[in-house]
């Protein structure tokens, strides 16, 4: 659980860093993009590795129910990530679309995985995306994108489907039956 906890640490670290140590952050420069990226890069890996060594309690576990609203909300989380690139009409009316698929991901995966790694992973996550929000609302008031085009959101809907279709496949390659 050791590589787990420290690759949540280094994600929530290096997304919090610019948030927390603005000048810091700047007084590095291009270095301190790379720094960030390596950082993150390593907390995915660690994570990754982490998460499948990771041995701990059991509360729940999956039923057809829950997995059934996990697929839904990873759906509308998947839809949010495109919105949020493509500017589209929830993207004018969120301030943090991105941040909020992540906590309905991080909600999603904690329905289907009620054991100890899960709660550290998905919860840690969750929480970060709230305290990211947080300190985002701090900064001042929020200016909405402007307007696109009828054909973007046809975009995100589409690449949504897509997305969504090779993270189960990809779920499914790893082990883990995204429909049950």
């Amino acid at each position: 659980m050791f590589l787990l906890a420290t690759g949540v640490i280094l994600w929530i670290a290096a997304h919090l860093f610019k948030r927390l140590a603005p000048g810091r952050r700047a007084a590095m420069g291009d270095a301190g993009r790379l720094a960030v990226t390596v950082t993150v890069i390593a907390s995915v890996i660690l994570m990754v590795i982490g998460y499948r060594m990771a041995d701990g309690a059991f509360y729940w576990g999956r039923t057809p129910a829950l997995v059934g609203i996990n697929n839904l909300l990873m759906l509308v989380s998947v839809y949010l990530f495109a919105a949020s690139g493509m500017k589209t009409w929830i993207a004018r009316r969120l301030r943090h679309p991105m941040l909020v698929g992540v906590v309905l991901w991080s909600i999603a995966h904690l329905l289907v995985n009620g054991d100890t790694p899960s709660f550290l992973l998905f919860g840690g996550i969750g929480a970060w995306a709230l305290v990211q929000m947080a300190l985002i609302n701090r900064d001042g008031a929020w200016v909405p994108p402007a307007a696109k085009p009828a054909k973007f959101e046809a975009m995100a809907l589409a690449g949504t489907v897509l997305v969504f279709g090779a993270i189960a496949g990809l779920h499914y390659a790893l082990g883990y039956p995204a429909f049950g």
